[in-house]
């Protein structure tokens, strides 16, 4: 490789850095609280056994099946209570739409975790890595903070927008009065997991930002 061609490629690789470690922080803080406990906890504080009728085994039951359906699969969603079914026919068919997304998305997050090692592995004592993994969280923080912003005061239109790029056939609004779906996973679930997500994902955000920094510089200041 020619003196020339040699720092393109190092600029390919910092946008490389930069755009997994958002992938990456992005994912961690989103696995953090789509799992058992944090969904029981908040179902829980949301009153979704008062809301579905369900006693809490039941609901922890009926979660754990449309969870399991979700990650691992087949995607049924067929869970029934005293043989009744728990979702109806479009609230499955939005479920497998929810697969469809997560699969994808999931396959990312593990290449941009990959991307990192690989390149701390073979590029960590070098200045140029740090510096554009502190370049990507620092963007990370300035959009979390938007986010966070939005979802505080414009839940809402922020919850619809994501619906509408994700699930443009428009099959994501269900009835709270009749349907599971949205007794399961009540407005206040939603409100409450995405702040958390966002705060965590801003703390991490920043902690890495800092990190990152001062690791650029001490390699910088080495190599002097």
């Amino acid at each position: 490789m020619t003196s020339a061609a040699r720092p393109g490629w190092t600029a390919a690789l910092a946008v490389l850095a930069s755009v997994s470690v958002v992938i990456a922080i992005l994912g961690v803080a989103v696995a953090l609280f789509f799992n058992p406990l944090w969904i029981a906890f908040e179902q829980e504080r949301s009153a979704v056994p008062a809301i579905t009728g369900y006693t809490p085994n039941q609901v922890r039951a009926v979660t754990g099946s449309i969870l399991a359906d979700l990650f691992v699969g087949p995607p049924e969603f067929a869970v029934a209570v005293d043989g009744q079914p728990v979702l109806d026919a479009a609230e499955r068919s939005h479920m497998v739409d929810v697969r469809n997304v997560l699969l994808p998305v999931t396959i990312l997050f593990g290449a941009a975790v990959a991307v990192l090692a690989v390149l701390l592995a073979t590029s960590g004592r070098r200045p140029w890595l740090w510096r554009a993994i502190a370049r990507g969280s620092t963007a990370l923080t300035v959009a979390g903070i938007v986010v966070g912003i939005a979802l505080v005061f414009f839940f809402d239109a922020a919850f619809l927008l994501f619906h509408r790029v994700f699930f443009p056939q428009g099959n994501f609004s269900f009835d709270p009065r009749t349907q599971r779906l949205s007794q399961l996973f009540p407005d206040q679930f939603w409100t409450e997991t995405s702040i958390a997500i966002a705060v965590v994902g801003l703390l991490a955000a920043i902690a890495v930002s800092v990190v990152a920094r001062r690791q650029a510089a001490r390699l910088q200041a080495d190599a002097l």
